[in-house]
């Protein structure tokens, strides 16, 4: 590969999760509400759901892509009384900036105003500034849920969730500039998707619009040199990146699947234990580009460390495949359980990152499930395509016919998880 050739493909990996976030934020905005607004998920994602890669089926999400151009936004939180939640905040490069919750804040209600870059004013007195590195901020609120039983409940906490404009916080605040609203989408389809068919002079000039409403940190300085090198900066415009040069223009060209090899490579650096890949540091990247693209693209808006890990295994105990042909058991000794604060669970994924159609309607299992343990307390978690019989149904996992993959998230967990001292039981294969 080329010098130039080079520059492109590392210049894709940096701005990968930046067009990731856009495209997604198209998407969701296309079919649901606007900025500045919740969307507020009333019951758990099916199998259906692709706006997001990786989803989860233990917290009611409160989702929202703030648009802090015209002014802040200001978060409310309730008193919750104890119940976990969570409300990481991710910048536009996905890095989260700011976690309020059970962890971090606490249980109290609180005012949060979320400003973003270059923004001069008074704010009111009673409510918490937090600075936002970009003007494009997603809100990945996580309320804990026991179940359908636990729904209605935690609807009522959603309900009292709020986002309010700085200019109507305060009754006598003046009102701002309006801003041209962001653009929204008709293609609905899965957004990893419509970024990997992107060509190159479409993702490097999608990149250089957001560029200029989402600022690279100043230890970015390298990455954006190199794309300089191929003529991409800060523009009020959308439209492809063109250049007359014809080795940067080729560079261009290359760029994506250049950069999409960066990307899988990317993928294969972690700790690896019992068959998991383990990645930690998540959230917080610095410049670790390739990291921080991979992380977008398996599990765009992912925790901080210390709010949740997700051990993600692909392979069973002696490194085969996954594949539902086949059935496994994740066996844990007495005692050894997950140790977290918060709770934890295991979820089935098929190849795309999406839950999988059963007839049990189950995409998780974990610390709130009726588990059957084993005499002397183990607890056997089945992982199979099949039913396995009417009194094991409790501990069934259903997994999809071919390919597939599960997560353990451990909500809030314990020093002895984020240290590594606990690691998961491997995945063992019966048949």
């Amino acid at each position: 590969m080329a010098d130039l050739d080079q520059v492109a493909a590392e210049a894709w990996l940096f701005g990968y999760p930046l067009v990731l976030m856009d495209v997604t934020r198209r998407v969701t905005s296309g079919h649901g509400p606007p900025v500045n607004t919740f969307d507020h998920m009333r019951s758990f994602p099916d199998y259906t759901f692709t706006d997001v890669a990786s989803p989860n089926a233990d917290t009611l999400y409160s989702l929202a892509w703030l648009d802090l151009r015209a002014e802040p936004i200001v978060l409310s939180i309730p008193d919750l009384g104890g119940r976990f939640h969570t409300f990481p905040m991710a910048s536009g490069w996905t890095d989260v900036f700011f976690s309020p919750g059970s962890r971090t804040t606490g249980e109290g209600g609180a005012d949060y105003a979320i400003v973003g870059p270059g923004w001069t004013g008074t704010l009111p007195a009673d409510v918490t500034r937090v600075d936002a590195p970009t003007n494009m901020v997603y809100v990945a609120g996580r309320t804990g849920t026991a179940g359908t039983r636990d729904f209605l409940a935690v609807h009522e906490l959603q309900d009292m969730y709020l986002l309010t404009p700085v200019s109507r916080f305060e009754p006598d605040a003046p009102f701002p500039e309006p801003v041209e609203a962001w653009p929204s989408t008709k293609d609905f389809s899965a957004p990893v998707d419509q970024v990997a068919r992107m060509d190159g002079p479409t993702f490097f000039g999608r990149l250089a619009r957001l560029l200029a409403d989402n600022p690279a940190r100043d230890s970015d300085g390298p990455a954006m040199a190199g794309l300089a090198q191929l003529g991409i900066t800060p523009s009020t415009e959308d439209k492809p990146a063109t250049s007359s040069d014809p080795a940067v223009a080729a560079a261009i060209a290359a760029g994506p699947s250049a950069g999409q090899a960066l990307l899988r490579q990317a993928g294969e650096r972690a700790e690896k234990v019992n068959g998991w890949v383990i990645r930690r540091g998540l959230g917080e990247y610095g410049t670790d580009y390739a990291r921080r693209a991979q992380t977008a693209l398996v599990s765009l808006g992912a925790n901080l460390d210390a709010d949740s890990v997700a051990p993600r295994a692909t392979v069973d105990e002696q490194g085969r495949p996954l594949n539902g042909h086949h059935r496994y058991r994740m066996h844990f000794a007495p005692g050894e359980l997950p140790p977290v604060r918060g709770f934890w669970s295991l979820t089935v994924y098929n190849d795309k990152q999406f839950f999988v159609d059963n007839p049990i309607d189950r995409y998780a299992i974990g610390d709130r499930d009726d588990i059957a343990p084993g005499p002397d307390g183990s607890v056997d978690i089945l992982i199979q395509h099949d039913e396995p019989g009417p009194n094991l149904e409790s501990n069934w996992l259903p997994a999809p016919t071919g390919s597939f993959n599960v997560t353990l998230r451990a909500y809030w967990p314990e020093q002895s998880i984020l240290n590594g001292s606990w690691t998961p039981p491997p995945l063992t294969r019966l048949d």
